[in-house]
């Protein structure tokens, strides 16, 4: 099972910035990465400490890799980077927009040396992209 994770103001993508972040609400981009994975454990929370903990329980609830798109936390949470790290399975970092052209704080992601791809810039299609990574690096794709 693929543990996909998404952080804060992403439950708001369709809403919020649509030139940026497409016109597609997180339910349906999240159906396109359904589509790609055999099992997709979801988790969207708004609270950093609450991604953490989902996180940590990945290390021992059978999950074969992690897909993350840590929205702004990327870009400062060197505590999301820690329990990243924690991890010895498969990790996947996902952008909708292409967070290298953007603002100068969100062109460096903390978390990127801990994962073993980074996807940006892909719109919805980026999650299907990443869900294949992640199956990919488990063997399985």
């Amino acid at each position: 099972m693929i543990l996909l994770v998404n952080g804060p103001n992403l439950s708001q993508v369709g809403a919020r910035d649509p030139l940026v972040y497409g016109t597609q609400s997180l339910d349906e981009v999240m159906a396109g990465a359904r589509e790609e994975a055999d099992g997709l454990d979801e988790f969207t929370s708004e609270s950093e400490g609450d991604i953490i903990s989902r996180l940590h329980a990945a290390r021992t609830d059978g999950s074969e890799a992690v897909v993350i798109n840590p929205g702004a936390l990327g870009h400062y949470s060197y505590a999301l980077r820690d329990a990243l790290e924690l991890l010895s399975l498969p990790k996947v970092e996902v952008h909708l927009s292409q967070t290298p052209a953007r603002e100068s704080f969100r062109r460096r992601s903390v978390i990127s040396p801990v994962v073993d791809v980074t996807i940006t810039g892909a719109g919805a299609f980026g999650y299907r992209l990443a869900v294949r990574a992640a199956r990919h690096l488990t063997g399985k794709g």
